[in-house]
């Protein structure tokens, strides 16, 4: 059967220990965290003008190409 938790006396008034170590070890640890949620919006952002920068230089070589074939049907066939 578990064993109720030990309570302190009411008469300790001092404040609970802490380790600053753990504390400065935690403020690191949200800058690192703020730093790569930051680092994942800016990539995000990039991919997003990668994708459409390319998808642009695609579509131009694409209408190039077409107009390329399309004159040389036109050569070919005497339209």
């Amino acid at each position: 059967m578990p064993e109720p938790a030990t309570r302190q006396p009411a008469g300790d008034d001092a404040p609970p220990a802490f380790d600053p170590v753990a504390l400065d070890r935690a403020y690191l640890l949200e800058r690192a965290r703020r730093r790569a949620r930051s680092e994942r919006s800016r990539e995000r952002k990039r991919a997003s003008l990668r994708f459409w920068v390319v998808l642009l230089v695609l579509l131009a070589a694409s209408a190039g190409l077409t107009v390329t074939i399309w004159r040389e049907i036109e050569r070919l066939f005497g339209l």
